[in-house]
């Protein structure tokens, strides 16, 4: 979900393929990924801190007892119990990752160029 999101919306952004995305692209992108990965992520979260935290013997089948207890006595929307700091946190957080990474990968780019590889490979 987390690559695959920000593929999509890198590859919306970005006219020319064969260019790397712009700075305000890739924090779009990497903030949208990070969005995205959370909104899929955070119920087994909750279920898996609840599970965590609880006094041993409190959920003798394990994940299944905290899910079960968890519909049961709060309802489906506390799977998403505290989603909005995890949120406001992810937007940043990935674009910075996604920041990192398109620069790193641009420098290698740079410092190792493909045509170069290729004529080394077709040497041996």
């Amino acid at each position: 979900m987390y690559f695959l999101t920000y593929e999509a919306i890198k590859d919306a952004i970005t006219n020319n393929q064969t260019e790397p995305p712009s700075i305000l692209g890739t924090i779009v992108a990497g903030g949208a990924a990070g969005i995205a990965n959370w909104a899929v992520g955070m119920p087994p979260d909750v279920l898996k801190s609840r599970l965590q935290t609880a006094p041993e013997g409190t959920y003798k089948n394990g994940i299944r007892d905290v899910f079960t207890q968890l519909m049961k006595n709060e309802g489906a929307s506390a799977l998403y119990k505290g989603i909005t700091p995890v949120l406001i946190r992810a937007f940043p957080a990935n674009a910075a990752c996604f920041v990192g990474f398109e620069l790193c990968k641009q420098f290698l780019d740079w410092l190792f160029p493909r045509h170069k590889l290729v004529e080394v490979s077709n040497r041996t």
